[in-house]
């Protein structure tokens, strides 16, 4: 009798735990109000070390679309249409809800989609804020307003937002640190540089930095090129202060 039940109760015990281990899923559910959109394969796709792989995909029909599968590890994704990125996510447990229309481009439903959304929504108000601000010089100088008193007057104030919208960026960074959004966003705003440089606002984050964040691939790639750099760049003006000094005794 002992040995039955233990028999019983064994594989009982190996199926819960299958259960358990493949639980976790991601469910995508897209409405798109772009006409055009209709009838396309739409593509999830990561960036494994050189080349975007594709994770999953669905076609657009009537304006939905849907996806869904297992999300043992969270990741960051792109949904792409045949080679243009649309929009990013995070792909993790849960349903992930996505809008996209003419004017929005959303991802929301699941924790780290609802942070990040949120974040691209107060950033791109910031910008907009500084987009007015050169439209407001703009008109200024149409009415007759000198150039010089215009940047003077407005250069404070641009100032102020762009020292805001960094800080913001900064915080949201130092806040995921230790989940894909962090290094996510740090490289969306490492790839507004002309090239991989070691900026104020870098240092400050790299500073504070856990070790989970440096050692992401991407993160130290990065960082070590942008070391490289600025090791070439002090070089290149050790020598020309060299060469002025040389010019001078002459």
């Amino acid at each position: 009798m002992v040995r039955m039940s233990i028999c019983r109760v064994l594989p009982l015990l190996v199926f819960s735990l299958l259960l358990v281990s493949c639980s976790k899923k991601y469910k995508i559910e897209g409405n798109s109000s772009v006409t055009s959109l209709d009838g396309k394969m739409l593509y999830l796709k990561s960036f494994q070390g050189e080349d975007w792989v594709t994770v999953d995909s669905a076609e657009v029909v009537h304006g939905l679309f849907s996806m869904k599968g297992a999300a043992d590890t969270v990741r960051m994704v792109t949904l792409y249409m045949d080679n243009d990125g649309i929009m990013p996510l995070v792909l993790e447990n849960g349903t992930v809800k996505i809008t996209i229309s003419n004017t929005e481009l959303l991802a929301e439903g699941t924790p780290l989609n609802d942070a990040l959304y949120e974040f691209i929504e107060k950033r791109n108000a910031m910008e907009l804020q500084l987009g007015e601000l050169e439209r407001k010089e703009a008109r200024m100088v149409l009415d007759g307003i000198k150039l010089e008193d215009v940047q003077g007057e407005l250069a404070q104030e641009k100032e102020k937002l762009m020292s805001e919208m960094n800080a913001y960026v900064k915080d949201f960074i130092i806040a995921n640190y230790e989940n894909v959004l962090g290094p996510s966003v740090f490289m969306m705003m490492c790839s507004t540089l002309p090239y991989p440089i070691m900026t104020s606002q870098i240092e400050d984050i790299i500073r504070t930095a856990p070790s989970v964040f440096k050692e992401d691939a991407f993160v130290k790639d990065f960082l070590s090129k942008a070391k490289e750099n600025m090791k070439l760049i002090e070089e290149q003006k050790r020598l020309q202060e060299n060469t002025q000094m040389t010019a001078q005794q002459k």
